[in-house]
This record gives C-alpha cells, structure tokens and sequence, in this order.
C-alpha cells in the first residue's frame, strides 16, 4: 500500500481542488444586508442625533409661536401674529416629517435602499428639514431685527423692546440651526471620506452573527470528533 501511494497521479487525472470554507460572519452579513427592515436602522448614532434635534426644533417653534400668539396685543398685534403664526407652522413641518417618515417604514412601502436613506431618522431629508427651519427663523428674526431698528430702537415701550429681543433670539436660533445643518454635513463627508463609517457598520452587523459563529464553533467540534473515529 505505502508502494502504491509514492507514485504520482497519472496525467490525466488532477487531484481535486479544495474549496476554501466559507465565512460565516460574511454570509450572515450579506443575509443581513438583504432584510429591507434593518435599512433604516443602520446607523443609529446618527438617527437618535438627527431625532434630538427634530423634537427640540418642535418643541422650540412650538412653544415660542403659541407664547407669541397668546400675547397678542392691539399694540403689537401684527408681528406676533405673523411670526408666531410661521413658527407655529415651523413645529408642524418638522413633526409631518417625523410622522411620515415612521409611516413609510411601518408600512414597509418602500424597498428601495437610496429613498430610505433618505427618509429615514439622519437621512438627507432631515437635513433640508432642519436647514430650511434655520433659513427660516434667521429670515423671521432679520424682519423683526429691521422692523425694530426702523422704529428707531431703542425706545421706550415694551413692544418694541419684546420685538428687538425677539428678533435676536429667532437669529440665534436659526443661525445656530443652520451651522448645526453645515458641521454635521462636513462631519459626515469627512467620515465617510477616511472609512471609519464602513467599520462601525460591519461593528453594528457584527451583533447579529453570534448564530454565524456558534454555528462554526459546532462545525469544528463535529469534525475533530470524526477525526477521533
């Protein structure tokens, strides 16, 4: 027998390649990256960021333009009208987007992987939302601030003076709004630039491949076990 195996194979017959092993951890990633549900939760930094900032975009128009329209005066009637009115309408933009944004997924309407990224919580639609919110109080506070100014400020009279510090906390607001909207958006390119986004994805599937890896852990097992017979 140790005669017969010190001799080459013939010519025609090839031995027979080995096929590498497959890689749990890689097929259960792509098993992962094929579920349509867990396309919106695949950044979760970066969606409860985006959703901090949504609910205090809400809850500032919100309660800043109920404040204004509640001290509606005969004095002051118009401009507190007219910026807690857009205010007001500020809070329901934002919350619509939110709420539609959780109706999409819900009803799991949409499988296309570019529109959920940017529907979802941190996508390029709460972007524009924060960022047209931001133009929009800075262009709410410069009216106040020329409105204000043209009356001669300052002068006695609280109107005026609740117009002028309105006017200087709608610009705080917006322009503090809109530099969030730019730092984020360079932040993100920059990471995505240099990778570090790509590991913390793979780290973020890394969860959901314990059954990969038991699964290899068993397979070893069984073939020292055959070994062994």
């Amino acid at each position: 027998m140790s005669e017969l195996e010190d001799f080459p194979p013939p010519r025609g017959i090839q031995p027979a390649a080995t096929t590498p092993a497959a890689d749990p951890a890689r097929i259960q990633q792509n098993l992962l990256e094929e579920q349509v549900e867990l396309w919106w939760f695949r950044e979760p930094r970066k969606s409860l960021l985006c959703y901090c900032v949504a609910v205090l975009l809400i809850l500032g128009c919100g309660l800043g333009g109920v404040g204004l329209l509640s001290t509606t005066t005969s004095v002051s009637s118009e401009w507190r009208l007219g910026v807690g009115t857009a205010l007001c309408l500020l809070a329901l933009a934002v919350l619509l987007k939110q709420l539609l944004s959780s109706a999409v997924q819900d009803m799991n309407c949409v499988r296309s992987r570019r529109r959920i990224n940017v529907l979802k919580s941190g996508g390029l639609a709460d972007l524009l939302v924060v960022l047209l919110t931001g133009v929009a109080l800075l262009v709410c506070g410069a009216v106040l601030l020329d409105l204000a100014l043209a009356m001669h400020m300052p002068k006695p009279g609280r109107a005026l003076n609740d117009m002028f510090i309105s006017g200087v906390v709608l610009l705080a607001g917006g322009g503090a709004a809109t530099l969030a909207v730019v730092v984020y958006a360079l932040v993100i390119f920059l990471v995505e630039q240099t990778g570090p986004g790509q590991r913390l994805r793979e780290r973020a599937v890394g969860v959901f491949t314990i059954s990969g890896r038991m699964r290899e852990a068993r397979r070893e097992t069984t073939s020292s076990l055959a070994q062994l017979i």
